[in-house]
């Protein structure tokens, strides 16, 4: 009997390593994303996460560890070039043989244009809702990522653990035209649009399962269940959204445009752009302007970021709440519940701002 418990035991373990020996290797480039990617894997592997939630995509240095998991990698699901101009250099040395899905270039993605202005004045919303990913030119600027060689990769310091030098402003971002970009084209913030998140799980199902055949049933159920806990969030969030029809609120950057127009509310202005750079004087003259206009009262920080600003560009104002909106979830433990909770979390945010 002890023998037959043992050879069970074995057998399963040798099972169990099988599996695990045929999942994919998978590196997902932000939190939210790597949520989604998380609940179609799940059962079968749990994929890495290259750029931590509390810090900015828009400028990042991977650590050691980071870059490894992104050399290790099979599949990588990223955002895209206009969220981390960065990461085209490492996809195209360090994975330059594994599958690569740009999300933001899937079929059925919704996109909209950066918004003008620091309120967004000279920006037409109405004809971008539904708009696909492959009409028009819109991503001219971008050849085959997978067909760009760089050169080397930059080299990995050992102090890329400080926080405090992950954010410093690089010198080369005027090469890759990093400023430019957020006035032209398409705002990459895509993934606050639960409805594109929807579509993207059905992709991410399908990349899995075409690399492992085996576990391709587990993935497609996978992502039908993601996908009805996501409809269920977004008819609460809906429902929530019609009661904050006409509140005005400030946002730290212009982020949430993609979470403004799928529930019909929309901020008065965003002190900085799309890439969080520092805002220009006029801008910071126009936010304030505008919050005197139409007696703002709500401000939103975001964790990723310095709260200073906020508070010196809004002293003396009518401002009065001082509130935290995150993109990324900073605060939310990365993995599969992750994207859920990002979103009831964003409505929350505004809700008690409007208090």
């Amino acid at each position: 009997m002890f023998k037959k418990a043992v050879l069970t035991t074995l057998f399963s373990f040798v099972v169990v390593s099988q599996a695990s020996a045929q999942a994919p290797k998978v590196a997902v480039d932000i939190a939210p994303l790597h949520s989604l990617v998380a609940q179609v894997m799940d059962g079968v592997d749990t994929p890495d996460l290259l750029i931590r939630p509390e810090a900015s995509p828009h400028e990042y240095t991977l650590r050691p560890s980071e870059a490894k998991a992104l050399a290790d990698a099979n599949i990588v699901f990223w955002i895209g070039e206009g969220l981390t101009p960065w990461l085209e250099k490492p996809l195209s040395t360090l994975a330059n043989s594994a599958t690569k899905i740009e999300m933001m270039e899937v079929d059925g993605t919704t996109l909209h244009k950066f918004r003008e202005g620091a309120t967004f004045e000279a920006h037409d919303h109405g004809h971008e809702e539904g708009h696909n990913n492959h009409h028009g030119d819109e991503h001219a600027h971008k050849d085959d990522h997978d067909e760009h060689h760089h050169g080397s990769e930059h080299a990995h310091h050992e102090d890329h653990d400080d926080h405090a030098d992950e954010h410093a402003h690089h010198e080369d971002h005027d090469e890759h035209g990093h400023e430019e970009h957020h006035h032209e084209g398409n705002d990459p913030h895509v993934w606050l649009d639960p409805k594109n998140a929807e579509v993207w799980l059905n992709t991410i199902a399908k990349t899995l399962a075409n690399v492992d055949s085996e576990n391709a049933q587990t993935y497609q159920k996978n992502a039908k269940a993601a996908i009805a806990r996501l409809q269920k969030i977004n008819d609460d969030i809906a429902k929530q959204a019609a009661q904050l029809k006409d509140f005005k609120f400030i946002v730290f950057h212009d982020a949430y445009q993609y979470f403004e127009l799928r529930y019909g509310l929309q901020a008065a202005g965003a002190i900085s752009i799309s890439n969080a750079a520092d805002p220009s004087p006029s801008r910071i003259a126009e936010i304030r302007q505008t919050v005197k206009d139409l007696g703002v009262t709500c401000v939103f920080t975001e964790p990723q970021f310095n709260p200073q600003m906020v508070n010196t560009v809004f002293e003396n104002s009518t401002v009065k709440t001082i509130g935290t909106m995150d993109p990324l979830g900073a605060e939310i433990e990365t993995g599969k519940a992750q994207y859920n909770l990002l979103l009831t979390g964003m409505i929350d945010s505004i809700k008690q701002c409007q208090k």
